[in-house]
């Protein structure tokens, strides 16, 4: 075996090694990228889960105070009418 060989063999070891410590690698940020996703999702769920809450509130505030004011519109046209007769 030639110097040229022996080198290209010793490269291509190298390299495979080196290859396979960065795939071993990224399959380690993989999976801390799924634990980081799947907590980002629970925390979206909370909130998606307290924006509801807050609207179905707000609407209800809503309806509230359209009563309010259908109640002070029945009284003012019953006090018109009273001022009229």
């Amino acid at each position: 075996m030639d110097s040229t060989q022996l080198l290209l063999t010793i490269i291509l070891t190298v390299s495979t090694i080196l290859a396979i410590i960065i795939g071993i690698q990224l399959i380690f940020v993989l999976k801390e990228l799924r634990k980081a996703l799947l907590n980002v999702n629970k925390v979206v769920s909370g909130l998606e889960s307290v924006s509801v809450g807050i609207e179905n509130e707000f609407s209800e505030v809503l309806g509230f105070v359209k009563g309010l004011r259908n109640i002070f519109k029945i009284i003012d046209n019953l006090n018109r009418k009273k001022n009229e007769k």
